[in-house]
């Protein structure tokens, strides 16, 4: 049976999904934006400010599901510029172990939600 997982400590979900769901030991996590949950903001300051706030409403709903970026075993990364890869990469990278980093494919797309500049989800162990 599958478990729903939310927490207020990332943005809640702005449509009919969840911010993730957990299925026989398998976390799937919706994408997310740099939306600050705290105050409903996006974070667009520059691409590292807003790549962090991605990172950290992740973090968030991992830890929610009682796991962490070591047990992430896939990402899916999407940007509205390939440009800004370098500059996401370097934010992206503070948040796993190189050795043990989980797969991941970095996709240049038309437009994302909102607008904003890069959505990342993932896929964890729990």
């Amino acid at each position: 049976m599958k478990t729903i997982i939310n927490t207020d400590k990332a943005p809640a979900p702005v449509g009919p999904y969840n911010q993730s769901v957990a299925y026989n030991g398998v976390l799937y996590c919706s994408g997310q934006i740099a939306i600050n949950p705290a105050t409903g903001d996006l974070v667009t300051d520059d691409i590292e400010a807003e790549t962090k706030q991605v990172m950290e409403n992740i973090k968030a709903v991992l830890t929610q599901a009682g796991t962490n970026f070591e047990n992430v075993l896939k990402c899916s990364v999407f940007v509205s510029d390939m440009g800004n890869y370098s500059r996401i990469n370097a934010v992206y990278a503070t948040y796993f172990n190189e050795n043990t980093a989980p797969a991941r494919e970095l996709v240049e797309v038309a437009n994302l939600p909102k607008y904003v500049n890069v959505e990342i989800s993932v896929i964890a162990a729990v």
